[in-house]
This record gives C-alpha cells, sequence and structure tokens, in this order.
C-alpha cells in the first residue's frame, strides 16, 4: 500500500469515527428532550388514570427539568476532574433504571420523584457531550458542530412524540417510559464499545467541593457567559412553556387528538432543526451574535403574536403559527448561544456547560407548571408566560451587547 492510498484510508476511517462520535453525542444530548417529547401526547390521560389534576400532572415535567438542571451542576465539575467517560455511564444508568421505575409508578408522587431521578441521569449525559465538543473545538468550528448536533438531536423531538402517541394509543403512558428505558440502555451499550475519552490526563481540573465552589464563583464573574447563559435560558423556557401547555391548548381547547398534536409538535420540531442547520451553514460568515440576536427577535415577536392571538380568540391556525415561530426561534439560539458562551472557558468546559445547561431547564421547570394554569382562563397564561419570557430574552441580550464589544467569533 502506497503511502497516499494509506493516508486516504487514514482520514477515510477518521471521518467515519467522527460520524459516530456525532451520532453518539447527539444521541445522549436527546435524551434529555427525549424524556418531555415522547410523552408529552400523554399528559392528559396521565392525569386522569393517576387522578391528578393537570398543574399536578405537569410537574411530571416539572420534575425532569429540575432534574436536569441540578444534575449538571454535579456532573459538569466531575467530568472536568474525572474524565468523561465514567461520569458518563453512571448518569445514563440512572436514567435507565429510573425510567423503568417511572414505567410502574402506581401514584403521581413517586411518579413526579422518579421523573426527577431521570432528569438527573439525562443531564450527566447532556453536559458531557456538550463538554466533549468543547474538548475539540472552539469559536465558529464549534457553533457549527453544535447546529450539526441538533440536527441529530432533532430528530427526537419529530420522532417522539409520534411514536409517543402511537404508543399511547396502543399500549397506554406506562409503555412509553418502558421504551425510553430501552433506548436509553442502548444508546449506554454503544457508549461503552464507541465513545472514547476526550479529556487528556493533564487537563483534568482538580475535583473536590471547595474546588467546584470556587470554579463556579470564578465562572459567575463572567458578565459575558452570564449574559449568555441567561439569554439562553429564557428563548428555553418559552419553549417548554409551550411544550408543557401546548397539549392541553391544543387537545383540550381546540380539540385535536394525541395524534394530531404529536403532528403539530413534529411540525415546530422540523422548524427548529431548519433554522440550526442554516445557522451552521451561515456562522463562516455572519457573526454568531448576528444570528444569536436573530433568534432571539423571533422568539420575541412570535411570543407577542401568540399573546394577540390569544386576546383577540384568533383561532387555531394563527395560534399554530404563533407556537411555530417561537420553537423554530430556538434552533438558532441554543448552538451559537453555547459556542459563545463556551469560548473562553476551555479549562472548565464542563462546569460552563453545566451553568448553561443549569439555567434553561431550571428556567424551563419553572414555566412549565406556570403555563399549565389555565382552568378558567383558557390559554391566556400559556400565551402571557411564553411572551414574557421572550421579551425578557430580547433585553438581556440588549443588555449583554452594549456591554461587550463587538467581534467576529
Amino acid at each position: 500500500m502506497t503511502t497516499q492510498t494509506r493516508t486516504a484510508a487514514e482520514a477515510g476511517r477518521s471521518r467515519a469515527s467522527g460520524v459516530v462520535v456525532l451520532l453518539i453525542l447527539g444521541a445522549l444530548v436527546a435524551l434529555g428532550p427525549l424524556s418531555i417529547d415522547a410523552y408529552v401526547p400523554g399528559l392528559p390521560r396521565l392525569a386522569a388514570d393517576l387522578g391528578s389534576t393537570a398543574s399536578t400532572a405537569q410537574l411530571t415535567v416539572t420534575a425532569c427539568l429540575i432534574g436536569l438542571a441540578v444534575g449538571q451542576l454535579v456532573a459538569g465539575p466531575m467530568s472536568d476532574a474525572l474524565g468523561r467517560r465514567g461520569p458518563l455511564l453512571a448518569g445514563v444508568t440512572v436514567y435507565t433504571a429510573a425510567g423503568l421505575v417511572c414505567a410502574i409508578a402506581p401514584n403521581i408522587a413517586l411518579l413526579i420523584v422518579f421523573r426527577g431521578v431521570q432528569g438527573i441521569g439525562g443531564a450527566f449525559a447532556l453536559v458531557i457531550a456538550y463538554a466533549c465538543v468543547r474538548d475539540q473545538y472552539t469559536g465558529n468550528a464549534a457553533a457549527r458542530y453544535f447546529s450539526l448536533l441538533l440536527l441529530v438531536t432533532g430528530l427526537a423531538p419529530i420522532l417522539a412524540p409520534l411514536l409517543g402517541a402511537q404508543i399511547l394509543s396502543l399500549s397506554g403512558w406506562r409503555a412509553i417510559f418502558l421504551a425510553l428505558a430501552v433506548v436509553s440502555g442502548a444508546v449506554l451499550i454503544v457508549c461503552v464499545g464507541a465513545l472514547p475519552e476526550s479529556l487528556p490526563r493533564q487537563s483534568r481540573q482538580p475535583g473536590g467541593l471547595r474546588a467546584t465552589g470556587s470554579v463556579y464563583v470564578r465562572l459567575l464573574q463572567d458578565r459575558s457567559l452570564l449574559g449568555y447563559a441567561l439569554t439562553n435560558a429564557f428563548v428555553f423556557a418559552a419553549m417548554f412553556a409551550y411544550i408543557s401547555g401546548s397539549p392541553f391548548v391544543l387537545e383540550d381547547i381546540h380539540g385535536l387528538s394525541p395524534r394530531q398534536y404529536s403532528i403539530v409538535f413534529a411540525v415546530n420540531a422540523l422548524g427548529l432543526v431548519a433554522a440550526a442547520q442554516a445557522s451552521g451553514r451561515l456562522v463562516h460568515r455572519v457573526d454568531a451574535r448576528l444570528l444569536l440576536g436573530a433568534g432571539v427577535v423571533g422568539s420575541a415577536a412570535g411570543g407577542v403574536a401568540l399573546l394577540i392571538v390569544v386576546a383577540t380568540n384568533a383561532g387555531l391556525w394563527p395560534l399554530l403559527v404563533g407556537f411555530f415561530i417561537v420553537v423554530t426561534s430556538v434552533g438558532l439560539v441554543l448552538p451559537n448561544a453555547a459556542a459563545l458562551g463556551l469560548e473562553n472557558h476551555g479549562a472548565n468546559a464542563g462546569a460552563a456547560a453545566a451553568l448553561l445547561g443549569f439555567g434553561q431547564y431550571m428556567l424551563g421547570g419553572l414555566a412549565a407548571p406556570l403555563a399549565g394554569i389555565h382552568a378558567s382562563n383558557g390559554a391566556l397564561p400559556t400565551a402571557i408566560v411564553i411572551a414574557g419570557l421572550g421579551l425578557t430574552a430580547l433585553i438581556t441580550l440588549a443588555t449583554l451587547l452594549r456591554s461587550t464589544p463587538n467581534r467576529q467569533t
């Protein structure tokens, strides 16, 4: 074999390995959203079966989101100190076991508790996957890779509600949690065999509670990271207000079936993926901050439009358009906020990614039950929460951009 042929073969193997790693990281990032998206069409039926109210049933969403938020604060520094593989495998194992318990939970209280545990396991997968990207890429290259991750993970919110609605019609909501456990178990097996360690020993940070606390204090003093994290969190929370409130708004108020709702959900997710891919293609020619700004403006405008539609009783189709704009905007915000926020924190990529994730899932968890309090007010609370979060994100980003110099990333 000639040197040229050998070099070409090695390059081909490297590209193939890179694709495999991308798919694995995408599957890991997808576990968190998959925990929500797959069963939201069944929330009304779950509430009826367990004898709970809509808001109480939505606490299963909140518990998972809070678990995803808090778990990242532990997982990030742990992976900075111990490496990525060990904590990752432990987290996916916890996620799988918790999913099995959720499938047999006899009451809403136990379901809420283990949804929180499932969220913690998913947090390890999510934050470590993001840290793995930062181990290898920075700046525009990182923004492009995060966009590719959203292409992979975008299949989850497109397919999950469709499959969830199908499982719901055949076997009920418990089977959805069983399916999630099977999927995460398969991801765990693939990770064991094919996901390499991305953080060399010489790059690892000292662990311990005191060291972890000092890392977070230092990161929170970075005005730029904090600004991007908050902007990202408000837009992400607006999307989760939609995820939590829309099943009741569209199914109970507007009469859509679970299957029709899942189609609406999939179309909106497709818009998110398309926006993320457009961002990935544009980021080498357009400042990532401009792309982020476009997404935030879209989220705010979509939220305000949604509020007007609901307040004027304009009907179902304008409501669907408002939801679509809000969700699609997230595809521009997430990859660019992540790349910009993590850019200057390679030594503590896990902890910095944890702060980004903590903000988005904690705010999402708080927004979810607020969006569901609609028993006497129709869809108005959902619209108010989404619009308020979008406008807050816009104010936060505008404040950040005024206080930091404009630079190409």
